[in-house]
């Protein structure tokens, strides 16, 4: 089911720095608040979280947590095992962090599905159903974060329900699929782009009235004015003019808890620099920061790994999509692993550290695996890997799970999943045991049918 054709992912890097911040997905905060206002819906009060690390491109299980040794080279590449500190538990020798902290997460090895292309595999992923066509990233049924969304809407914290945080032009919602289908954009995530590891990094997708834009002056350095905005806005009387709407909007920009969530300097120097001083690392510290603040589901993509003022190395491509024609698939995982072995090792000891892990669930995962075998590009030889859905790897953390091993397993070759094979809808299922959520609740879809939350699945009963 591997693809034959030259693939960049999601979208490729020149239609990344093409892309516009409009559209659907783009979403002001004021609309935002008016569409969750005209919804209803049963609501429930659990303070569970969840954090989903989302690797767009697929990740290649072969070079990461399902090394097969013994295999032929041609499927075993050229990377090799390291021990950790769970006996059993062996990780890539570039995830060294891994390697000390096993004992705090849970690997699933048998978890696949029949969607070889991205926007099928992501729609299929993200969703728990059959995509109606098997391209394209429009969702015909809702993320499953947009079931949260919707069932935890009475949940008001001060935050956004559902954040999610990418790459700068990265932000419609059909980017990866985040799309709500008959839920409707109401469910949507609130969307923040941006690398939050630049000194100017701020909230983004923010819509003030034409009164107020000029006290706020540079939007991305809105963090910095909170106290500003507040007090010119008081001041001037311009709060009660506003509709209520667009005053919620401000309020909740400009309350201490959306300051405080939002603004990593208020983070130690020390625990910057372990998540890592790039956006792998500082995406992932702001997850914690905002379900520790009360957020309930919380989606970073990890795509591009270039620190600020970086480029990219020869050979490295920009999100997980190692095909021979994009990456030398070596050469890219050398220099993107210690950012990403950095900056998810501390988010998951830090769930652990700050007594989050009964409270805050951590998904790590992809649409899909690679190839088994390696590809070699004509030209020079470079090696790849195709897209694979009949196997990948994912991990878990937290959540009041049972962690410190593997479940499941794939047989000699990687190929396809030799113990416990499992869907995405399984770890769905897990997922909405954890949040409280009952996955037969209905809602109608565009046709006034009632679907299910999930149509099908078990928790993981090695986990939960």
């Amino acid at each position: 089911m591997s693809l034959k054709f030259p693939c960049s992912g999601p979208m490729t890097r020149r239609h990344f720095l093409g892309a516009g911040a409009f559209g659907v997905g783009a979403l002001t905060m004021p609309e935002l608040l008016r569409m969750q206002a005209n919804a209803s819906g049963p609501a429930t009060d659990e303070e569970t979280a969840v954090i989903l690390l989302w690797l767009p491109g697929g990740a290649p299980h072969m070079e990461m947590y399902d090394m097969k040794p013994d295999a032929p080279s041609e499927y075993r590449g050229e990377f090799r095992p390291i021990r950790s500190n769970v006996p059993g538990i062996d990780v890539s020798e570039y995830l060294p962090m891994h390697a000390k902290c096993a004992d705090k997460y849970a690997i699933i090895r048998s978890i696949h599905h029949t969607f070889s292309d991205h926007g099928g595999g992501h729609k299929k992923f993200l969703t728990g159903r059959d995509p109606m066509s098997p391209v394209g990233f429009v969702n015909d049924y809702p993320m499953v974060g947009s079931f949260v969304s919707k069932l935890r809407e009475g949940h008001n914290v001060g935050l956004p329900n559902y954040i999610a945080g990418v790459d700068g032009g990265r932000q419609q919602v059909d980017t990866f699929s985040f799309g709500a289908a008959y839920m409707g954009q109401a469910t949507t995530p609130f969307t923040f782009s941006g690398d939050p590891s630049e000194s100017k990094f701020g909230v983004q997708n923010l819509s003030i009235p034409a009164a107020l834009a000029d006290k706020l002056g540079d939007r991305r350095s809105l963090l910095n004015k909170f106290d500003t905005v507040r007090r010119e806005v008081d001041k001037s009387g311009s709060m009660s003019a506003m509709d209520s709407f667009n005053q919620k909007a401000v309020e909740l920009v400009t309350s201490t808890k959306a300051r405080d969530a939002f603004d990593l300097n208020r983070e130690p120097a020390h625990v910057r620099d372990r998540y890592g001083m790039h956006r792998y690392g500082q995406r992932c510290l702001l997850a914690r920061r905002l379900v520790e603040a009360g957020c309930s589901f919380v989606t970073m993509v990890l795509e591009n790994p270039s620190p600020p003022g970086g480029s990219f190395p020869t050979d490295v491509t920009y999100n997980w999509d190692s095909h021979a024609v994009n990456c030398h698939i070596y050469t890219d995982l050398k220099y993107r692993l210690p950012f990403y072995d950095r900056a998810v090792t501390a988010l998951i000891e830090d769930v652990y550290a700050r007594g989050l892990d009964k409270r805050v669930m951590v998904i790590v995962t992809g649409e899909f695996g690679r190839t088994p075998k390696l590809e070699y590009q004509k030209s020079d030889n470079r090696p790849g890997r195709d897209h694979w859905p009949q196997s990948m790897s994912l991990v878990v953390a937290g959540g009041g799970m049972k962690v410190g091993q593997i479940v499941g397993s794939t047989d000699s070759k990687g190929a396809h999943p030799k113990d416990r094979p499992m869907s995405p809808n399984d770890l769905w299922a897990t997922m909405y045991q954890h949040l409280g959520i009952n996955p037969e609740h209905t809602f109608p879809d565009h046709s006034g049918r009632p679907m299910a939350v999930l149509q099908d699945g078990t928790p993981i009963r090695e986990l939960v």
